[in-house]
């Protein structure tokens, strides 16, 4: 029979719980239910109380077409930035991982983007990136107008994207190379006797076996894209032009810091809560069949 661990001294153990208890609170629950408490009521730009208005918040939310096309363009940002980072991530950590010369050097160097700040990162990426001072400024000297995220949605949003994959590189290239270093080497070595070469051994054998990681990451990096892309935003595009690069975060931003309607900040930030929290499910009801665990 095996014998149960137990703490015997509680209030050793509550004072050991209670600082990360409060920091939960402060940071989480807290503003979750203010954000609740103004989602329902109609708070005053400058004070002065609150008035229950139900559900005319999320009315107003759901009926205005920006909002709607501010989700459209966080899904597409989110997907394709987390493909773009996994892809990249994954082939970075298979190299490494076959140990060529000079790989501890690349784990450091691989990892650093994730290190940066995403004000950073946002900064870094609208100077490299500009039309007339960036080295794309080069290519627009044959063709003119090719490149300008100041004018063109479509190249602010393929920049953010840039942006966003960019600094989660470093965090999925980590967890890709701790995956694939726990892979009994035998395998591949039974795979190069048997006459698999370098990618038919990555695809057939590494890959699969690392589905966990990928399920692991992907949800991280869609989560990420939805909340934690607001500096790169804010810093690189401002949310232009013409609502291009206008995220369902950055508009909580406009719309409360500057718009001064907190309340309909408030819905919307409940509204994006609430489509993070589906699209996890989502991704553990139907992504997670095809994750074989070992």
């Amino acid at each position: 029979m095996e014998k149960r661990v137990t703490f015997s001294n509680t209030w050793l153990a509550a004072a050991l719980i209670l600082p990360q208890m409060l920091l939960v609170f402060v940071f989480f629950y807290w503003p979750t239910g203010e954000a609740l408490y103004w989602a329902f009521t109609l708070e005053r730009p400058f004070g002065g109380g609150n008035e229950w208005v139900g559900l005319y918040n999320f009315e107003g939310v759901f009926g205005d077409p920006k909002y709607w096309s501010s989700v459209r363009v966080s899904m597409i940002f989110a997907i394709a930035a987390t493909v773009l980072s996994l892809v990249i991530a994954v082939l970075m950590a298979l190299f490494v991982d076959r140990r060529l010369p000079g790989h501890q050097v690349y784990k450091f160097t691989f990892f650093l983007p994730y290190a940066l700040a995403a004000p950073a990162v946002g900064l870094a990426f609208r100077f490299i990136f500009s039309p007339d001072a960036g080295f794309v400024s080069a290519i627009n000297q044959f063709f003119p107008g090719l490149w300008n995220p100041a004018l063109d949605g479509f190249d602010a949003l393929l920049l953010i994207i840039l942006a966003q994959a960019w600094s989660l590189v470093g965090y999925n290239f980590i967890f890709f190379l701790a995956a694939l270093q726990s892979i009994p080497r035998t395998m591949s070595e039974a795979g190069a006797m048997d006459g698999a070469g370098v990618m038919r051994r990555m695809w057939d054998l590494q890959l699969p076996l690392i589905t966990p990681t990928l399920f692991f990451l992907i949800v991280i990096n869609i989560t990420d894209s939805f909340v934690n892309s607001f500096g790169i935003v804010d810093i690189t595009t401002g949310g232009g032009p013409a609502r291009a690069t206008d995220l369902m975060v950055y508009k909580i931003y406009t719309d409360g810091f500057q718009g001064k309607d907190y309340s309909l900040a408030a819905a919307q930030s409940i509204v994006l809560m609430v489509l993070i929290v589906a699209l996890t499910f989502i991704q553990f009801r139907f992504i997670e069949r095809r994750v074989h665990y070992t």
